[in-house]
């Protein structure tokens, strides 16, 4: 019969815990991390892809194009106001 296995001892260390910034903090989305976008961008393409949604009647089988279609605005609109 096999032993059952007692967990193992470890040493305790002072690293300390890293947590997720809060959404909309200073810290999320900063230029530090190219490549991450701002937490807000996400609520932006929602929003405008609902908007989509919405101007097309409510007709359900296309929230992929109204996905792509509003993340293309808003980033579009988020180069204009940074090369602004």
């Amino acid at each position: 019969m096999p032993r059952a296995k007692t967990p193992r001892t470890s040493t305790t260390t002072n690293k300390p815990v890293i947590t997720m910034p809060e959404p909309g903090s200073k810290t999320a989305g900063r230029k530090g991390f190219p490549g991450v976008p701002p937490v807000d961008m996400e609520t932006q393409i929602r929003a405008r892809a609902y908007e989509l949604y919405q101007a097309r009647g409510c007709t359900p089988g296309h929230e992929n194009e109204d996905w792509f279609r509003a993340e293309q605005e808003v980033r579009a609109r988020q180069n204009q106001q940074h090369s602004a």
